[in-house]
């Protein structure tokens, strides 16, 4: 029998009413006509006529005021950051901030060629990737699964049983990723407490015509193309836009897939006045991917032996895809009081569709054919909406004598989710070994209804940092949030319904032990409702998970080189544990949990930054260990140490136009255990390994740069694991990357 779909399902597009999706689309385009007339309004004219020209033309090409703009890493060639607001929304420094953050900036995006987030997530300090099928994986930091994104700072949520194009979306409309790992429940609102993941959009900030343009081409007949034009729409500079365009289109290691993204982002920033700014835009990302795998390769043949595939090796059909898109319309507003304190208001909707025609190989392959395996055709379509609605405000607050700051915060999120599902009957496979994608493609029924979800979350926070004295400094806030979710599965008789409220703590302390160096500590929380019923057939109680964290935090160069060092203990207090004693009057199959404890311990060091002039580097190395509440090892399939590190180096004098680079990301070994033929449990184990990436870019000219990038140099073979059903996808083999880019 196959695995249920409900764990190997996929995702794709429902019919829904036609105003529903031309709505936003509609509010978008007149926007940017908005923003496009505002540009051409003689009321506007006349008001930039009045100020001097000559100091018009003398202002700087990025404008953006605040406190966002020193957070921006696009054009400061560096590894670090000036300011990072994933931790909390107070506009801190790294320094500043009393938890383990890292940013991976525009630059090292460039330098490692970095397309997607499963790249940035690979590349990262602390977070790892367990790559259970070709187009779905987990994201993991510190033991725990990270089950959301955030994007400019708002939580976006999906279902990630269905889930694929998130892991592959472009990296082109995005200045940075902050990584925040631990608890993070005062931004993020519900989630494990492992690391969030926030992705910052790129703004319209130059008053000039600037850009670039880059073409490249790679292994597997990998081929892209990126335009990234910024411009002024008025003679003072006071409207200005930004295009994005991206494509990469290519075959992969894996026989018979390729894949086929495209994103084109647009945005505009408004000066409705010196002290206020509208901006807002849209985008929509496609991700096709022809022959993907549905589960991963057998871990055994049937006689108990274990298998060997080539990593080109593929369980998928000739027939197979899987369609993916996701659309973006975002409006804000921010302004500035005459008492410097800042309001933002803020609007963003998020459609995911998908469309997916797949097949599922299931059971143990007899060699050379002695026994077939089995083909369960699976197809499905589906669609999440989401909408946030936020109000932000933030701002100097003199008591004391002294001179502190104050953050309130109001966030509002609504997501329908609906799957629905086409029928077809399965087979088999009668020679896996032989196997090439020829399996015939099943007649599909019409769509019925499958899935579906309606999450409501609202989060009311308020935070402020006290300077207690020159040296000491104080962060305390907390989070009102409230969770209600209704879902199910066919034949939606059992929908489970969880209402839950929960407040938030945060704490935390710096104190300036010199110049450049700080000591902190920390207290956070995040909460995770779950559905899991107990012996009573009462829900267990919403997961709460705890951080504790202390360490050092260096700042030199004026900022441009971070150093940390931190000491970390993580619990996740009431989990639900399958006792495996069916429940009282439950549903065939549910069998009743109680709550247990799992708790991580470790501690983690981080460079970021310039060594020196020319030499930027990024170096993290984390080490942990998992346990559950009886002692025993847990979630053996995340990698308890990694070490991250890339570094480039431009080359002095006469070579100054050549940079080389390079960088080792190793993890150490992974396991899990999975039922092998023989119905024993049986050790899935992956050893550690390294992976060693370079890379070299020269300068043609002042506007022309060619770059060389080159991943996995040693070609180590290695695997991803989804213990569920002993199953295993191999990670890419070495691969090169030639790229062109221009700038103007």
């Amino acid at each position: 029998m196959p695995a249920s779909p409900s764990l190997i399902r996929s995702g794709s597009v429902f019919a829904v009413h036609p105003m529903a999706t031309r709505r936003p689309l509609r509010l978008a385009i007149h926007l940017l006509a908005i923003g496009v007339a505002w540009a051409v309004l003689p009321a506007w004219a006349q008001q930039a006529d009045t100020a001097d020209a000559e100091s018009c033309v003398a202002l700087d090409s990025v404008i953006i005021t605040g406190s966002q703009n020193s957070a921006v890493t696009e054009g400061t060639e560096s590894y670090t950051a000036r300011a990072a607001r994933t931790a909390t929304p107070l506009s801190l420094s790294l320094r500043e901030t009393p938890q383990s953050v890292s940013v991976v900036t525009q630059q090292r995006i460039q330098d490692q060629d970095m397309q997607t987030i499963l790249d940035v997530v690979n590349n990262t300090t602390g977070v790892s990737v367990n790559r259970y099928e070709t187009d779905r994986a987990q994201f993991n930091a510190r033991g725990f699964e990270i089950n959301s994104l955030m994007i400019d700072g708002v939580p976006t949520v999906w279902e990630q049983p269905w889930s694929s194009g998130e892991i592959f979306s472009s990296l082109a409309m995005y200045d940075r990723v902050e990584v925040v790992r631990g608890a993070n429940g005062l931004m993020a609102g519900a989630g494990d407490p492992s690391a969030s993941l926030n992705l910052v959009r790129k703004r319209a900030s130059s008053r000039d015509l600037t850009g670039s343009v880059e073409l490249s081409a790679g292994s597997w007949d990998t081929f892209g193309t990126t335009g990234d034009v910024s411009f002024a729409l008025n003679e003072a500079g006071t409207v200005r836009a930004r295009l994005v365009g991206d494509v990469n289109d290519g075959e992969s290691w894996i026989d018979m897939k390729s894949t086929r993204r495209e994103t084109l982002y647009g945005t505009m920033d408004i000066d409705l006045t010196p002290d206020t700014t509208l901006w807002f835009g849209l985008s929509r990302q496609d991700s096709n991917s022809d022959s993907p795998m549905w589960g991963g390769l057998p871990i055994w043949y049937a006689d108990g032996g274990r298998t060997d595939w080539s990593r080109s090796k593929t369980s998928s059909a000739d027939w197979s895809r899987w369609d993916n898109s996701y659309e973006t319309y975002f409006i804000n507003l921010d302004h500035t009081f005459a008492n410097d304190w800042q309001l933002n208001l803020g609007y963003n909707r998020g459609e995911r569709t998908s469309d997916s025609y797949l097949l599922y190989l299931f059971g143990n392959p007899g060699r050379n054919g002695s026994s077939a395996m089995g083909a369960f055709p699976g197809s499905y379509a589906t669609k999440s909406v989401q909408d946030d609605y936020s109000i932000r405000l933030n701002g100097p607050l003199a008591l004391f004598g002294r001179d502190h700051e104050l953050a309130f915060g109001y966030i509002h999120s609504e997501q329908k989710f609906d799957a629905d599902r086409r029928a077809a009957l399965g087979g088999t496979v009668p020679n896996f070994d032989a196997y090439d994608g020829d399996y015939p493609e099943p007649a599909w029924s019409g769509k019925t209804p499958y899935s579906y979800g309606d999450l409501t979350q609202t989060g009311l926070y308020a935070v402020t940092r006290l300077n207690l004295t020159d040296e000491l400094k104080l962060i305390v806030g907390a989070r009102n949030s409230r969770y209600k979710k209704v879902s199910d599965d066919t034949p939606f008789d059992t929908p489970s319904r969880i209402d839950d409220s929960e407040l938030t703590p945060y704490a935390g302390a710096i104190y300036d032990l010199s110049e450049n160096v700080s000591a902190y500590v920390s207290y956070t929380e995040i909460f995770l409702p779950q559905s899991d019923r107990d012996i009573t057939a009462q829900q267990l109680a919403p997961i709460v998970g705890e951080s504790y964290e202390t360490g050092l935090k260096a700042e030199f160069l004026d900022g441009r080189l971070n150093t940390s060092a931190a000491i970390f203990k993580i619990k996740q207090n009431g989990l639900g544990d399958s006792t495996g004693i069916p429940v009282p009057g439950g549903l065939p199959g549910e069998f009743a949990n109680e709550a247990i404890d799992v708790t991580s311990k470790g501690f983690e060091l981080e460079v970021t930054g310039e060594l020196a002039p020319g030499w930027n580097v990024m170096a993290g190395y984390t080490q942990f260990d998992v346990e559950n509440s009886a002692g025993d090892a847990a979630n053996t399939r995340y990698p308890t140490k990694l070490l991250r590190t890339f570094t480039t180096y431009r080359l002095p004098g006469v070579l100054n136009k050549l940079t080389l680079g390079g960088g080792v990301n190793w993890q150490a070994d992974i396991h899990t255990m999975a039922v092998n033929p023989a119905g024993d449990l049986e050790r899935i184990e992956q050893d550690a390994y390294a992976l060693v990436n370079l890379m070299a870019r020269y300068d043609i000219s002042d506007n022309l740069s060619a770059q060389i990038n080159a991943d996995n140099v040693t070609d180590e073979k290695y695997f991803d694991m989804f213990d569920a059903y002993g199953a295993l996808t191999y990670g890419a083999p070495r691969s090169l990357t030639a790229s062109a880019k221009y700038r103007f």
